[in-house]
């Protein structure tokens, strides 16, 4: 069974408040189980979210002077 994590632990993981994970629950923008009333974020879930924002560094920016 995979890691599930409460909002508070995601947005420590985050670095983040937890308003930030509860906005992403409510917009649908990252998968969530509810168990009752509570709701839990899979590990799986912010690490997909975390490599899909991520942005490579260019290899060269110089400007021509």
């Amino acid at each position: 069974m995979e890691r599930l994590l409460t909002v508070a632990q995601a947005a420590e993981l985050l670095g983040t408040t937890t308003r930030f994970p509860r906005r992403l629950i409510a917009e649908r923008r990252i998968r969530f189980v509810k168990i009752g009333r509570h709701v839990r974020i899979p590990a799986s879930s912010l690490v997909q979210m975390v490599e899909a924002g991520t942005v490579e560094p260019r290899r060269s920016c110089r400007r021509a002077a």
